[in-house]
């Protein structure tokens, strides 16, 4: 019964804060919601016994994805109110791309469930007595080594495309130049004046 309980809880926390995450005006906002939604997530990985999962929500998407997603959004200079100016203008193809997944959607649930295979031997098989982690590791080190790579590249691409695109160049801050501040000397910065008395400095 508290299993139960948990899972109607985490869940219905889930498709809460994806709603938000959608719907929110705000993107900090959106980001925070979706922050929400991983941690629920990693709630049902929990009780379904995959902790290996939660762990790599938690950490990964809440402690580093989701981070980068906010970091990214609130150095961005952009005017959100103009980009919402033109949502109107596609949101008849938004509409045919939310009917086509609704389709691919309906599509993969009867195909899986047209298939001559047992509920049973639907899900990777696991030896007795092998952790989580331990059976992942031995998939994603072997038969997915390549995929895992590239989803490593990808990552990195996004890494690079994020640096590029909040660095800019601004006219009204003096760039840093570490050479030169290297090579001035005491005597290139400071003067020794004898002023008379009553006469101020010259600057």
């Amino acid at each position: 019964m508290i299993q139960l309980l948990a899972f109607y809880l985490f869940a219905i926390i889930v498709c809460v804060s994806g709603a938000c995450t959608i719907l929110s005006r705000n993107p900090v906002h959106s980001v925070l919601w979706l922050i929400l939604a991983f941690f629920n997530a990693a709630g049902l990985m929990v009780l379904v016994g995959a902790e290996f999962i939660a762990m790599l929500l938690v950490i990964v998407y809440v402690g580093a994805v989701a981070v980068l997603f906010l970091f990214v959004v609130m150095m961005l200079d952009i005017d959100f109110t103009q980009l919402r100016a033109g949502v109107m203008k596609y949101a008849a193809v938004g509409a045919l791309l939310a009917l086509a997944l609704v389709a691919e959607i309906i599509v993969a649930v009867g195909a899986w469930s047209a298939g001559t295979l047992a509920l049973g031997r639907r899900v990777a098989p696991v030896q007795d007595g092998v952790p989580n982690i331990e059976a992942i590791g031995q998939l994603l080190y072997t038969r997915y080594l390549f995929v895992f790579e590239g989803a490593g590249l990808v990552l990195l691409v996004a890494m690079i495309g994020a640096i590029v695109l909040t660095y800019r160049k601004r006219s009204d801050v003096r760039p840093q130049n570490i050479a030169r501040q290297n090579a001035r000397r005491a005597k290139d910065a400071t003067r020794n004046m004898n002023p008379a008395v009553g006469q101020g400095m010259e600057l």
